[in-house]
């Protein structure tokens, strides 16, 4: 999240909770697609990671950024800590340095695609001077979580002071690892209900497909994800399948009660953000919160409430898919192909839902729980995660097809499908291959990934 909200709107009952999110209803013809990517930043010349401060820091790429894209410096007591375009676009840096575009809401995959490139060549003409490159995996390979710079930004201050209390990998969460999401609408509360139901329980099935972080601390981990992994230790409260999303009943309503239960991280005043960590949101409405006795609930604390929520997929205004690991371009480009074909056309959706509809929760769970490690190979329902994802991508085609959105060349949406066709095909994600590659041409040595697996 680039920019925390800031409106001061009071919120009295529950009812303006709920309502908050029934705003993010949009007619079909103004869906969007928003893809946000974080990528970890490291000096060509020693591989070593970026700090904040200095002539080469995570600032000076931040200052030299703006100057390439005319964009406004986002500030937190007086550190420059992202930029934002007056067209919906943003960048922010993750506590750990890593480098996030946030992108603007885009009409079909084509323009996501563009944007993205867009924004690595500027991003490349910033950082090349700087001797700076960024990784394409999903978690640092190389330095310990002790050796990762942490950025000066205070809604972070106060999450890393809280992660241990609720968690063992929290810190790893926060610093070391990178994610590709992609944000989609929705037009009313039962088409969010079908969209929420159809992403969660195919959430493994992104796992397994984008999986792309098998090292750490400079050697193989034990998963093909070892981020999806590290949130299942982050904070129960907070991340998970929701499998109450399932339930007959199921809305807007549901979710709010599942965010009220929640503790808090922060409210935001002003400039300063005060640490209420492990607080009730329900206090802060009454103007009971003991940590700010007589502050009362607004619509920017509701909103940076539900930023603070980390499930698989996550409703706010929009849902977004929250299971992959980051990877090179085309990847990313195919994250939001993926669950565009998936979730936007009517009867793919319908396709996507009978294909999940006997699935126990139990089957979900033990999906979410195995896919880290075993990637497509993972049991379900009597079948594999891989048998499941090529049924997945011939739905997403069809559903891209008949969007028939179509690039410079005449070709539709489904053009960006054809890496995650490919890992089908061989059976292989793209960190069976780069074990491969370390047991084999590496010669047991992470080394090589700083030049391989780069932007």
């Amino acid at each position: 999240m680039a920019r925390d909200s800031n409106d001061t709107t009071p919120l009295t009952a529950r009812a303006e909770l709920i309502a908050w999110f029934a705003e993010g209803e949009k007619p079909r013809d103004r869906f969007a697609i928003g893809t946000e990517h974080e990528k970890i930043p490291f000096y060509r010349d020693d591989r070593s990671p970026v700090p904040y401060e200095g002539e080469r820091g995570i600032r000076a790429l931040l200052d030299g950024l703006a100057r390439e894209t005319g964009w406004e410096p986002i500030l937190d007591r007086g550190h420059v800590i992202g930029l934002a375009a007056d067209e919906g676009g943003a960048i922010s840096i993750e506590p750990g340095g890593q480098f996030e575009l946030s992108g603007a809401a885009l009409p079909d995959v084509h323009a996501t695609a563009a944007e993205l490139a867009t924004h690595l060549a500027a991003t490349k003409r910033a950082a090349d001077p700087l001797g700076i490159g960024f990784l394409t995996l999903g978690m640092s390979p190389k330095w310990r979580r002790d050796e990762t710079p942490v950025m000066p930004k205070s809604r972070y201050r106060i999450m890393a002071g809280y992660m241990p209390k609720v968690g063992s990998l929290g810190l790893d969460m926060m610093l070391r690892t990178a994610t590709v999401q992609v944000n989609l609408d929705f037009a009313s509360e039962a088409d969010m209900v079908r969209k929420m139901r159809a992403s969660l329980a195919l959430q493994p099935v992104a796992t397994a497909l984008f999986a792309n972080s098998p090292f750490t601390d400079g050697r193989p981990n034990g998963f093909l994800s070892r981020r999806s992994e590290i949130w299942r230790d982050t904070d129960a409260d907070r991340t998970g399948m929701l499998p109450f999303a399932f339930d007959a009943g199921f809305g807007y309503e549901a979710y709010v009660d599942w965010l009220l239960d929640m503790p808090m991280y922060f409210v935001k005043r002003g400039d300063t953000y005060h640490d209420v960590s492990g607080a009730s949101f329900r206090d802060l409405m009454a103007g009971k919160l003991p940590q700010l006795p007589g502050e009362y609930a607004t619509v920017s604390d509701w909103a940076n409430h539900a930023s603070t929520a980390f499930p698989e997929v996550r409703l706010k205004r929009f849902l977004e898919m929250r299971g992959a690991d980051v990877g090179d371009p085309g990847m990313i480009a195919a994250q939001a192909a993926f669950w565009t074909g998936l979730l936007y056309d009517e009867s793919a959706l319908d396709a996507a839902l009978d294909l999940v509809k006997g699935w126990s929760a139990a089957s979900r769970e033990a999906a979410r729980a195995t896919a880290p490690r075993l990637g497509l190979a993972t049991p379900v329902a009597n079948t594999t995660l891989g048998a499941v994802a090529a049924e997945a991508l011939a739905i997403a085609r069809t559903g891209l097809r008949a969007r028939a959105r179509r690039d410079g060349e005449g070709r539709d949406e489904a053009v960006h499908l054809q890496p995650l066709e490919a890992i089908v095909a061989a059976g292989r994600t793209r960190a069976d291959d780069l074990l491969a590659d370390y047991e084999g041409r590496w010669g047991a040595c992470v080394r090589p990934a700083f030049s391989e697996c780069v932007f």
